[in-house]
């Protein structure tokens, strides 16, 4: 990729107008509550050599690519994450004796906090730039906390927890109060101030009156009275004295925090409250058979920097004043040598990187084909760039310190007390990672999360100064005013290097707001090497997660307000909970849309490998850069997890699909099966029912039969018509008439009259529309002509007289199982 030749291809001579209205590829990937500041058309991204639009919004730097109208993402980066920013000029090299007609090329600088470095470049003769400058300078530097997008947005649908509610609870967990849940109600009454045998939660900083960097509540010896807390407090830096971040469940041994002890410049100042205090932190062992717990105070300072302290009243606490104790010194740096460690890093990155912000390729540079950015005599010089930047050293000092204190507590069941100048750095660092190996709860999703709030957030450290944001300043008259740290310090990068020789430098016009000297990256020194161990995702055997890279993009951005001001009390007092969006929320809202198969969990997580502490050897502690946090910009196919993870989360996620599919089909199947089991068993009653009729169809047809030759017998013809439920029957008289008549007294009505004796006799029986439907016609017949039935409808029969003249038939249905009783010979029923 020749830089300066595809430069000069782009067409500059359509020159736009600054100010017109905002284009629908912008407003497309526009967030919520995001809007356009100012827009620069036909900017270049020196990195790559693209040109597309540059929109400067309320929350990021927005660059979309003019071919594919895509967000680009070297050159779209959130405000929050700008460290500063400078406009460059710079002229291409001509030969000598030859007047240069070319205009010199504008370009602006920015320097990110997440590792990158970006160049634009702006047409000539526009004034794009310096709107887009002007722009940033608004923007990047709020003085005031509530300008800043989170604010903006609000919490959305990622609304926040009360963080004291989740701080109690894990503190309930530590315990082993697992059965209590915390809630607001319990926070305001007291109720929360709990504990077991060796140890218990005191509220005497619920005001934050004795310290305002600490958490509201924390647990301490149950032996120590709230008045001795005070009287340690006052001999602690900052107030912030010996409390308990983590305890082992089973042999009684804590890991403790605190800053460091005033001892003063002679080391002679002593406190028999803190030395008590410490002490407690000791328990009895519960066999005692085994020799007094020990207690460890590691100082994370080096030693002569401890000494130094003790010049402006600090210093170390000496072991003869200390019961049980030993002091170990770990020799890390502070954050301001973090600091300049960490832009030394980076230029190196921009230097040998793939996108280097000189917009060329760190394998043409000098000409030819290089090894890491530089011909091949020059390898051991970038190496010992790398090296000299010294920031593996810092990350080995810190991942030793930490593997050294979940050692002693694990192995020898000894309590630690961690401590550096403030309590809040370095110590942060080596209690939470130590936490982490100690404890698997904490590498899980929601334990991660409960560590991280409870001794990086609740414990104080300052974001606000360390990422550089606004601040909150205590005034009598304006107690919650918020500004920004004066600028005493700045990164040192030049990265518009003339290694091509292709480009003059002109000195840089920088930015007038500065990083402050407070800036440090401690946060993003965390790290882990145990592949099975970690919920949350790791790329193959560099062991880093896509989960934390979004984690402390998300904070560098300042999206959401978990992360802002320097302690819960000012989060407290600011509202920030309520306010702003919570990045928690937000994270396991990612996640949870693919359940195990998204990029934040770790397809190898086995927690029945690692159920205890993880002890790495100390060969195991020999860091490495981070791909996907170090090298995402300046070498990004190199930081991706590389084409073996994404085979097999590409191959869980079918898993994932199939295995949905699989569920769904056997539910499927159980409904069916279930309805198929209804329909037999229906089945099987109508059988039964076809069945019961079907006998009762036989028994109503030979009744019927019966009947019928009864009537015949009479010489009567019956006929049915189903339409009207007619039943006629025609009789004719026989030759020889009885010597007996019967006709119906008056007050039957059976609904007949008497007949002539010599004329025929026609009875004609016709069902009423109220009368009740019979099934048996003939027996309807039996029924309404029976001279003697019962006002109830009821017969009487066989004792009634109708057997006595010779019509037997009627009857006949309503008793007709007594028939076969009847001592009647077959030819009665025949005409005589």
């Amino acid at each position: 990729m020749e830089s300066a030749g595809s430069w000069d291809a782009l067409e500059w001579t359509k020159i736009e107008p600054v100010t017109r209205p905002v284009s629908r590829d912008v407003l497309e990937f526009l967030l919520e509550a995001e809007q356009v500041i100012v827009e620069g058309y036909g900017v270049v991204l020196v990195n790559t050599d693209e040109a597309g639009t540059l929109a400067v919004t309320n929350f990021r730097l927005l660059f979309l690519s003019e071919g594919t109208r895509n967000v680009i993402a070297l050159g779209t980066i959130p405000l929050a994450t700008i460290e500063k920013f400078s406009k460059l000029v710079t002229k291409p090299s001509s030969a000598p004796r030859q007047p240069d007609k070319t205009p010199p090329k504008r370009l602006l600088q920015v320097i990110g906090k997440d590792m990158r470095i970006v160049v634009f470049g702006f047409r000539p003769r526009t004034k794009q730039r310096r709107a887009v400058y002007e722009a940033l300078i608004r923007s990047t530097r709020p003085t005031r906390l509530w300008d800043l997008y989170a604010f903006t947005c609000g919490p959305s649908k990622f609304s926040n927890i009360n963080p004291k509610v989740r701080l109690l609870n894990e503190y309930f967990r530590l315990l082993g109060l697992g059965s209590y849940h915390a809630s607001t109600g319990t926070i305001e009454d007291g109720s929360y101030t709990l504990s077991n045998e060796w140890w218990r939660i005191s509220d005497v900083n619920y005001n934050y009156s004795m310290c305002p960097t600490y958490p509201f509540s924390f647990i301490v010896p149950k032996c120590i009275s709230d008045e001795e807390l005070l009287q340690a407090s006052s001999f602690r830096a900052r107030s912030r004295l010996p409390v308990i971040s983590w305890c082992h469940p089973g042999t009684g041994a804590v890991l403790a925090r605190s800053s460091q002890p005033l001892v003063g410049l002679m080391m002679n100042m002593r406190s028999n409250a803190d030395e008590k205090l410490v002490a407690a932190l000791c328990t009895e062992f519960t066999l005692a058979k085994r020799p007094k717990r020990k207690i460890y105070i590691a100082d994370a300072r080096p030693r002569k920097n401890a000494l130094a302290n003790g010049a402006m009243g600090g210093g170390s606490e000496s072991s003869a004043n200390y019961f049980q104790s030993e002091i170990v010194f770990f020799g890390i740096d502070n954050i301001h040598a973090m600091r300049e460690s960490l832009a030394r890093l980076r230029d190196y990155l921009d230097t040998h990187g793939a996108t280097s912000s000189d917009g060329m390729s760190s394998f043409l540079r000098h000409g030819g084909w290089t090894w890491g950015g530089g011909n091949l005599s020059s390898m051991s010089a970038s190496v010992s760039t790398l090296g000299d930047s010294g920031w593996l050293i810092h990350v080995q000092s810190v991942l030793a310190g930490s593997a050294w204190i979940a050692a002693r507590v694990a192995m020898e069941s000894a309590s630690v007390l961690v401590h550096c100048s403030d309590g809040w750095d370095r110590t942060t660092q080596l209690v939470s990672l130590a936490s982490l190996m100690l404890d698997p709860y904490y590498r899980t999703f929601k334990g991660f999360q409960a560590l991280v709030e409870k001794d990086w957030l609740a414990f104080g450290h300052p974001f606000a100064d360390r990422l550089d944001m606004p601040i909150m300043m205590g005034t009598s008259s304006m107690p919650f005013e918020l500004t920004r740290q004066s600028s005493t310090g700045s990164f040192s990068s030049s990265p518009m290097r003339q290694s091509s020789g292709s480009f003059s430098t002109q000195a840089p016009t920088a930015s007038p707001a500065q990083t402050s000297n407070n800036y440090s990256p401690i946060f993003l020194q965390l790290l882990r090497m145990y592949p099975f161990a970690f919920e949350f995702s790791a790329v193959c055997n560099l062991l880093v997660t896509a989960f934390l890279v979004d984690l402390l993009e998300c904070m560098l951005s300042c999206r959401f307000g978990n992360f802002f001001c320097n302690s819960e009390k000012e989060r407290q007092q600011y509202g920030v909970s309520d306010a702003c969006g919570c990045l928690w929320m937000y994270l396991a809202d990612l996640h949870a849309t693919e359940s195990s198969s998204h990029v934040h969990y770790n397809l190898f997580y086995d927690p029945s490998k690692h159920e205890g502490p993880l002890l790495p050897p100390a060969a195991a502690l020999a860091p490495t850069l981070w791909p996907q946090f170090h090298l995402q910009w300046a070498c990004p196919s190199e930081a991706q997890g590389g084409e073996l993870e994404a085979q097999c989360r590409s191959m869980a996620k079918k898993f994932s699909e199939l295995q949905k599919a699989k569920e769904v089909a056997e539910m499927r199947a159980r409904e069916i099966t279930t309805v198929m089991e209804s329909l037999t068993t229906e089945l099987q009653s109508q059988k039964q029912m076809s069945r019961s009729a079907m006998d009762l169809a036989r028994k109503a047809g030979k009744e019927n039969a019966v009947i019928k030759r009864a009537i015949q017998s009479l010489g009567c013809k019956v006929q049915f018509s189903s339409s009207d439920c007619t039943v006629d029957i025609e009789c004719n008289p026989p030759l020889t008439q009885p010597k007996f008549t019967y006709s119906p007294s008056e007050n039957e009505s059976d609904g007949t009259r008497p007949k002539d004796e010599k004329s025929d006799l026609s009875v004609s029986v016709t069902l009423l529309a109220n009368d009740p439907v019979s099934d048996d016609p003939i027996g309807r017949v039996c029924e309404t002509l029976c001279p003697l039935r019962t006002r109830e409808g009821g017969c009487r029969w066989p004792d009634a007289g109708c057997a006595q003249l010779g019509s037997q038939f009627v009857g006949l249905r309503a008793n007709f199982d007594a028939f076969d009783c009847l001592n009647i010979y077959d030819t009665y029923f025949q005409s005589k």
